[in-house]
């Protein structure tokens, strides 16, 4: 089964953060994290299933962060 790996880093303890997966359409494929988490580096992997766990197709997927005022959006690709 295909998975990718994103890395972060938090900054300040007991921050929220949020962490989803979209398609290149725009659309919401699934929510990897929307928790608080301590500060440091973080790697969470995404095992290519979208909310419904059902497999999503390979292609170049968005993941957006965002942490406090913080957001950064990223481009990753899925390959199966």
């Amino acid at each position: 089964n295909p998975t990718t790996t994103i890395s972060f880093s938090v900054a300040q303890t007991s921050s929220f953060v949020n962490l989803d997966i979209y398609n290149m359409k725009g659309q919401m494929v699934k929510t990897l994290v929307n928790k608080k988490m301590d500060a440091g580096t973080h790697q969470i992997v995404w095992n290519g299933n979208d909310e419904n766990n059902k497999p999503v197709s390979s292609g170049m997927y968005l993941y957006k962060l965002k942490n406090g005022t913080y957001s950064s959006t990223k481009k990753m690709i899925l390959m199966k």
